[in-house]
C-alpha cells in the first residue's frame, strides 16, 4: 500500500491540477467529428501555422539575453493602474456598451444589459506553478470578488495566460455560464464547473445566453497545457452580439484572411479587442504585431475605419523580446495614421466606445524611451525554421512566454526558473 501511495503521489506531482484534464467520452467523440480536426489535431485556417519558434537555440538565446534590449522588456516605474471601484461599474453604461480592460487579454464587456468577461486571469503568474513562470507587472485593478455578477465567461483557448485555474475555480462558485472552444470544457469540469453551465463550441457554432448570441470564430494559433499535450482542444476568437451592439475578441492569433470573412458574417463591430502583444519574428504565424492587429480590425469592419479598436495581450506579462511599451506606441501610431479610433485605457479604466475614448500614452510614465524598431523594411527576413528550440536559462521562462516554456502546449522545450525545470509552462 505504501508503494502505491508513493507512486500516486509521484504522478500527482508530475501532473498538477493546473494542467487540467484531457477530453474523453462524448466530448472526445465530438472533437473527432469536427471538420477542423484532422490527423489527430485541430487544424489552423489557411494551412499550417508554425507553432514552434523559428531559428536555433543560440539565435533565440541571444535575443532574449541581450544586455541592451532586455531592460526594455519590463517597466522601469510603477504601472499606472486605474483603481477600479464598485461605483465605476455599478451604474449601467449610458450608451448600452462599456468596456473595461483588466490587463493582458482580460476584458469585462457590459453589453445591452449583460456582463461578459473574456479570458479572466487574476492569478499572480500565468503558469501551472505558483513559484515559476511570468509574473504580473502590475496588480489586478480590483479583486475578482468585487467585480460583481457576470452573466457569461468567455475563454479563447487553454494557454495559461488565458485560462487561469485559480480564477476559474473562484468563478465556479458563482452561477455564471462559461462559453469555451471545443475540448476546453474538460479543464473546467476538472476544476469544479458543472457541465450544465458549459457551452462548448466548434468554429462557426453559436449559443444564446441571456439575450446575447455568442459565436466561436476561427483564429490562427494552437493549444495545450501540461507535460503530455494531446492537441485536442480548440482555440477561437469570439463574436458577442446583443440587440444593439456587437463586439469581437480575437483571443491569440496570427494574421490570416479569415478576418474579412468573420466581419462579413458578423460585423461591423462597435468594438474589437485585438491581440497586439507578445509578437516576434521567431513565431510570426501565431501572434500579430500591432500593425497586423490594425489590419485585422479594418478587415473585420469591411475594410474601412469603424468602431473602436482596443489593443489587448500586452502590458501585464513579459512574454516576448519586444520592449514592454512597444505595443502601445506602435498601436497608437498605426491607428492614428489610418484614421482609426483606438482605445488606450489604463488597466481597469472603464470607457464607453460611443463616448469619450481614452487615448493618452499612459505607459510613458513607466517606460524607458522606446526606439521605433517597428519600422522594419518589408523585406526583413524571418529566421529560418530550425530544430526544435530548447531554452535552458534562468530567465528563459520570462523570455519566451515561459508559460509554455517556448512551446507551451506542444511541450517542445524546457524552461528553467528558480532551479525548477518546467516543460509546457506557457503560451506565446
Amino acid at each position: 500500500m505504501t508503494g502505491l501511495r508513493s507512486q500516486s503521489f509521484g504522478l500527482s506531482v508530475l501532473r498538477p491540477a493546473a494542467f487540467g484534464a484531457d477530453p474523453g467520452g462524448e466530448r472526445l467523440a465530438r472533437i473527432r467529428r469536427s471538420p477542423h480536426f484532422k490527423d489527430g489535431v485541430f487544424q489552423n485556417p489557411g494551412g499550417v501555422a508554425r507553432t514552434r519558434p523559428s531559428g536555433s537555440t543560440v539565435e533565440l538565446a541571444k535575443v532574449f539575453l541581450d544586455k541592451e534590449t532586455r531592460p526594455l522588456r519590463t517597466p522601469r516605474g510603477t504601472v499606472p493602474v486605474h483603481p477600479t471601484t464598485f461605483a465605476d461599474l455599478a451604474a449601467p453604461p449610458a450608451t448600452g456598451l462599456r468596456v473595461t480592460w483588466m490587463g493582458h487579454s482580460s476584458v469585462l464587456v457590459e453589453i445591452d444589459g449583460r456582463r461578459v468577461l473574456f479570458d479572466p486571469v487574476w492569478g499572480e503568474r500565468c503558469s501551472p506553478f505558483p513559484f515559476a513562470g511570468p509574473k504580473r507587472l502590475h496588480p489586478v485593478p480590483l479583486p475578482l470578488a468585487a467585480l460583481g455578477p457576470v452573466d457569461v465567461v468567455v475563454i479563447s483557448h487553454d494557454h495559461y495566460d488565458h485560462l487561469d485555474m485559480p480564477t476559474i475555480k473562484a468563478l465556479a462558485g458563482t452561477d455564471t455560464v462559461f462559453a469555451v472552444p471545443l475540448g476546453v470544457g474538460a479543464h473546467l469540469e476538472h476544476w469544479g464547473v458543472s457541465p450544465d453551465r458549459l457551452r462548448e463550441l466548434d468554429w462557426h457554432e453559436s449559443t444564446r445566453i441571456g439575450g446575447l448570441t455568442l459565436t466561436a470564430t476561427p483564429a490562427r494559433h494552437f493549444c495545450g497545457r501540461g507535460l503530455r499535450n494531446t492537441q485536442h482542444t480548440l482555440w477561437a476568437s469570439w463574436v458577442v452580439a446583443g440587440e444593439e451592439h456587437r463586439v469581437y475578441h480575437s483571443g491569440d492569433t496570427g494574421y490570416f484572411d479569415g478576418f474579412a470573412e468573420i466581419g462579413a458574417a458578423h460585423g461591423p463591430f462597435d468594438t474589437t479587442m485585438i491581440q497586439i502583444g507578445a509578437y516576434s519574428e521567431f513565431w510570426p504565424d501565431i501572434h500579430m504585431t500591432p500593425e497586423e492587429g490594425l489590419r485585422a480590425h479594418l478587415d473585420l469592419q469591411g475594410g474601412a475605419p469603424h468602431g473602436v479598436l482596443l489593443p489587448i495581450h500586452w502590458g501585464t506579462f513579459n512574454l516576448a523580446p519586444h520592449a514592454w511599451a512597444e505595443p502601445g506606441e506602435w498601436s497608437k501610431e498605426a491607428a492614428e495614421e489610418a484614421g482609426q479610433a483606438v482605445a488606450l485605457p489604463r488597466p481597469g479604466e472603464p470607457f464607453e466606445p460611443a463616448g469619450k475614448v481614452p487615448a493618452q500614452a499612459w505607459w510613458r510614465s513607466a517606460s524607458a524611451p522606446v526606439p521605433h524598431l517597428w519600422r522594419r523594411p518589408a523585406a526583413t527576413p524571418v529566421p529560418p525554421v530550425g530544430a526544435r528550440v530548447a531554452v535552458d536559462a534562468v530567465d528563459a521562462v520570462d523570455a519566451v512566454d515561459a508559460v509554455d516554456g517556448v512551446d507551451v502546449g506542444a511541450g517542445s522545450a524546457d524552461a528553467v526558473q528558480g532551479g525548477v525545470r518546467c516543460r509546457g509552462c506557457g503560451d506565446r
